[in-house]
């Protein structure tokens, strides 16, 4: 990149771009873009690692904007260094389908790596890719061949630092040492709703120091050279590192400058005409000077940074080409050609020994037999890791300076979650991690996030009903299912046995374009027998367990209650009424199957009964109006499991009755 030009200028360059941008939408962040632009001038300029031309080289620097709010700081860095953000696209900033949505989304806008605007998810999301640059690196690294080697940067503000998710993820960075990792902090005291002195009095530096980060204070946020000798302070560091810039939010705007007015609004006409006199700024709206687009070009190093790792690579591939050809798969995404086998043996093996376990069990033996055909595993948990289950004989334990692939990520879901999210967008990792289903509130968020930007990330959640027993209604998830059914693009499985479970695994691991969540019981259940086109179709969703003749009513059931459903059609055909059992383990994919193949399942004119420990609600849209639902509207209570599920209702001789009650 050129630098002759006064970094001023270039700072400027920023400035004006994000003014006009928002002035012409009406609405956006000038605040952060203006503050924080000496400090991207410092970074991109001089330290960050990256290629316009190719915006997902593997070896390239990560970049996160955590304030992802400040969106325009990010797309003006994209524009002028040479990426495919065009001047038409700032100009369609906020608008339907633009490059250049509100907030930056993955896969929207090149150059982009993540989707921010849930304050201090972006932090959480580099972390988990630094976790990925240390682990990968400890993998495939050679000496004198550093093929991974990258640096995470994330831009971060004082509501990233507010929400408590920062706190999980920098602790858990801290401990272990993901020196790679560097954050630069906005510190401007506003927020939306003023000085934050009146609600945010933290010791910033203290916190992060006990985390166990580098901390480097007190940088002036509008001194290139010094926030630029502070990051390079930082690539030195043992620890991960925090660079405290003092910033003015919407420095250059004369009259709106270090206040909360310049924070989410434009600035509006008479202001800008202000700004561009006080920084001396003549080009008119949306126009760069040529010596200003030749200053900030990053092209031509970009290339040639990409072709020294390229010409690196072709030796290390010449030297060592099992493990490029392993590191260019899990790049990829791409899943080992031994996966397939792997996947049909574990369900081949759940059907020879017809185990009656619970399903959590189900979900470690899963992860067992499918592990050593994947390397790229990354699980982990919440510090519940004897209840999840999540580890495998094999299994290594990450730690500092201790690479493995099992994270104890301690009681730290919402930052679990994120973090996986992370890994999963940094590439080379399958990530999976656990916690008790109730927990998943906990996590919600970075689910949703996981869900919009189409990543495969694993979610374990176990003790998924009043099934867990005498731990009571705080730990008894009601709600919980049904409401992550809820979560667009999000795959939902509850299986009810040991084939159901593996087939939920292999699914999971194999989507590429979304996250799945797997629920598992803690009580045994029993193994359930199916012809080989059952098995088949338990990656449909949805399929027929019982199949009789003149049905009349269909039993749809998940999860622990399929084996409810299954004595229930035994008891009504000792009635002399016939009852199809369907079980369900993911609706969500059922839903996307054909009109053909769902009609077959749940038959047109033939009554329907749903069985789910849960919420009933999210059931009518199967049963309709006329059918019926057995499930719980209430919380649950502490007691042994078997006496809760008497008590709520789940027993045969309550589904008969309201069997009877619907086909009456």
């Amino acid at each position: 990149m050129n630098t002759t030009l006064p970094h001023t200028q270039m700072a400027n360059a920023i400035r004006a771009l994000a003014m006009d941008a928002v002035q012409k939408a009406n609405s956006g962040h000038p605040g952060m873009p203006m503050g924080m632009a000496e400090i991207a001038v410092a970074l991109w300029s001089g330290h960050y690692s990256h290629n316009p031309a190719n915006p997902k080289w593997a070896n390239r620097d990560r970049f996160l904007l955590s304030n992802g709010h400040g969106s325009m700081l990010h797309y003006a860095l994209l524009h002028l260094s040479g990426y495919a953000v065009t001047m038409d696209d700032l100009r369609s900033f906020r608008q339907m389908h633009s490059k250049t949505p509100g907030h930056p989304e993955v896969d929207v806008t090149p150059g982009v790596e993540t989707t921010t605007g849930p304050l201090g998810q972006g932090i959480a999301n580099a972390v988990g890719m630094a976790l990925s640059e240390y682990l990968l690196a400890n993998e495939f690294n050679k000496p004198g061949y550093d093929v991974v080697n990258h640096y995470t940067y994330a831009f971060l503000g004082d509501g990233c630092l507010m929400e408590g998710i920062s706190h999980e993820v920098c602790a858990l960075a801290g401990t272990l040492g993901l020196n790679k990792l560097i954050a630069l902090y906005d510190d401007n005291g506003i927020s939306i709703d003023g000085k934050v002195e009146g609600w945010f009095t933290d010791d910033t530096p203290a916190r992060f120091e006990a985390y166990g980060w580098n901390v480097i204070r007190a940088v002036d946020g509008h001194d290139v050279a010094a926030v630029s000798a502070a990051i390079a302070a930082a690539k030195t560091a043992t620890k991960p590192t925090l660079i405290c810039c003092k910033t003015v939010i919407g420095k250059g705007s004369p009259n709106l400058q270090g206040g909360d007015k310049v924070h989410g609004a434009a600035l509006g006409d008479k202001e800008i005409a202000a700004v561009r006199e006080y920084i001396g700024w003549s080009p008119a709206p949306f126009e760069i000077p040529a010596e200003l687009y030749t200053a900030w070009d990053a092209k031509a190093a970009g290339a040639q940074q990409e072709a020294a790792w390229t010409a690196l690579f072709a030796d290390y591939s010449a030297k060592f080409p099992a493990e490029a050809a392993e590191l260019t798969r899990r790049m990829k995404g791409e899943l080992p050609a031994a996966f397939d086998g792997a996947l049909a043996a574990a369900i081949a093996a759940c059907v020879e020994k017809k185990e009656n376990i619970a399903t959590r069990k189900a979900s470690q033996n899963a992860i067992q037999a499918l592990a050593p055909v994947l390397p790229e595993f990354l699980g982990g948990s919440a510090d519940l890791t004897s209840s999840n289950l999540t580890n495998w004989k094999e299994s290594i334990p990450v730690r500092s300076g201790k690479p493995g692939n099992h994270v104890n990520y301690g009681v730290r879901e919402f930052g679990m979650s994120a973090i996986m999210n992370g890994i999963s967008l940094h590439g080379g990792y399958i990530p999976f991690g656990a916690t008790f289903l109730t927990f998943s509130d906990y996590s919600r968020n970075a689910l949703r996030m996981a869900a919009l930007m189409k990543l495969r990330s694993i979610f374990v959640f176990t003790h998924d009903s009043i099934g867990l027993g005498e731990d009571g209604p705080t730990h008894q998830s009601v709600e919980h299912i049904s409401s992550m059914r809820l979560i667009p693009n999000l795959d939902n499985w509850r299986p009810c046995d040991t084939v159901e479970s593996a087939v939920a695994w292999g699914e999971a691991v194999k989507r590429k374009n979304g996250p799945s969540t797997l629920i598992f019981s803690r009580q045994n259940l029993p193994y359930q027998e199916r012809t080989p086109q059952q098995i088949a179709d338990v990656a449909r969703g949805g399929y027929v367990l019982s199949e009789v003749a003149d049905a009349k009513v269909t039993l749809i059931a998940t999860g622990s209650e399929v084996e409810l459903a299954v004595a229930a059609a035994s008891a009504l055909a000792a009635e002399g009424i016939a009852a199809r059992v369907v079980s369900m383990p993911s609706t969500d994919v059922f839903d996307r199957q054909d009109a053909a193949y769902k009609a077959a399942v749940l038959t047109k004119g033939v009554p329907r009964v749903a069985i789910e420990a849960g919420v009933t609600d999210f059931w009518y849209k199967y049963v309709g109006l006329e059918g019926a639902v057995v499930g719980i509207d209430s919380f649950g209570e502490s007691a042994p499991a078997g006496v809760l599920f008497k008590h709520f209702g789940f027993t045969v001789e309550n589904v008969v009755a309201k069997v009877k009650l619907v086909i009456a």
